[in-house]
């Protein structure tokens, strides 16, 4: 009798369960961004969730909310820990930030906080200066901060993101110590710094000097990947000019879920959502932002974070 009983159970369980799936989503999602609006996160979490209410999409929409601070940490640690696990709290992920700053401590998570669901881009770091600085290459920024040791001033977006390890490998490369400021505001308030004259130069998002170059306010002297950009194709790799900087900050965004959000609403999330972001009108507004493109696969992601924790444990170790 206990054996029927429980396999009555079990079966119950398994049909409530596939249940839940099948009506997901039955109201409007929300997603989570922990970076300030305008940024380059927030600008492309808005355009590859647009077609979200389709009904060859979820058939509800997802709203962003916004939650920046300390470089991603104010969102992230709320995401971990006080976030519903029920599939109506999504968040965007930002690799390597929440990688390395879990390995670096602090915070109340880790990359075993979360499940990813899929991909959307991968975002490298460039080297910016304004449109009227002296600085026409990156030799020109080396050799500054060569000649006057911790006086170049530039911005990035918070520390052990993907600008501050840009930042960390540059100075390591080039033999020289200069003055990183982390912003509040994300990779936005991290351009205006550099757009208004606060700060000398800034690591940022390709995707956010794209913009800014295009409106003339910004020169890009470098970038932080292994081949130049399809986006900005004059600008050289930091490799091609003579510095040993690899593709490790190259931000890779997607969205994840809470730890323990049941496995049939991410099952239905993780095959939904690649074909979202493959959507013809997303791709065309991501390509006329600036925005590369790179859709992966839950388990794609879940070998890209695991790949991404080794590497920024033996980088960050050496820094």
């Amino acid at each position: 009798m206990k054996k029927l009983l429980a396999g009555a159970a079990i079966a119950l369980s398994m049909i409530a369960g596939s249940a839940v799936a099948q009506d997901y989503p039955e109201r409007p999602i929300m997603m989570m961004v922990s970076y300030g609006a305008g940024g380059a996160t927030d600008f492309q979490a808005r355009i590859v969730t647009m077609t979200a209410g389709n009904e060859d999409a979820l058939g509800m929409p997802i709203a962003i909310i916004n939650k920046p601070g300390a470089g991603g940490r104010v969102g992230w640690n709320w995401f971990a820990t006080q976030a519903d696990n029920d599939g109506y709290t999504l968040s965007a992920y930002n690799v390597p930030h929440f990688i390395a700053q879990g390995i670096k401590g602090g915070v109340e998570y880790s990359a075993n906080s979360f499940e990813p669901i899929a991909n959307w881009g991968a975002d490298p770091a460039v080297f910016v200066v304004a449109a009227d600085s002296e600085m026409n290459s990156m030799d020109d920024v080396v050799n500054f901060a060569k000649a006057n040791p911790g006086k170049l001033t530039f911005s990035g977006a918070g520390l052990f993101v993907g600008h501050h390890i840009a930042a960390l490998q540059l100075e390591k490369a080039a033999g020289v110590k200069m003055a990183y400021i982390p912003t509040k505001g994300g990779g936005a308030a991290a351009m205006k710094a550099v757009i208004a004259g606060d700060v000398m130069g800034g690591v940022n998002n390709l995707s956010d000097a794209f913009r800014a170059r295009e409106a003339g306010n910004v020169k890009i002297l470098g970038v932080f990947d292994l081949e130049r950009n399809d986006f900005m194709p004059d600008v050289p790799t930091l490799m091609e000019s003579g510095y040993d900087v690899d593709n490790a900050s190259v931000n890779f965004r997607g969205i994840m879920v809470p730890k323990g959000t049941p496995e049939d609403v991410i099952e239905k999330l993780a095959a939904t959502v690649p074909e979202m972001f493959a959507n013809s009108r997303v791709a065309g507004k991501m390509k006329a932002g600036g925005s590369p493109m790179h859709i992966m696969t839950r388990d794609e992601v879940k070998a890209m974070w695991a790949a991404r924790e080794t590497t920024l444990k033996e980088l960050l170790a050496g820094l």
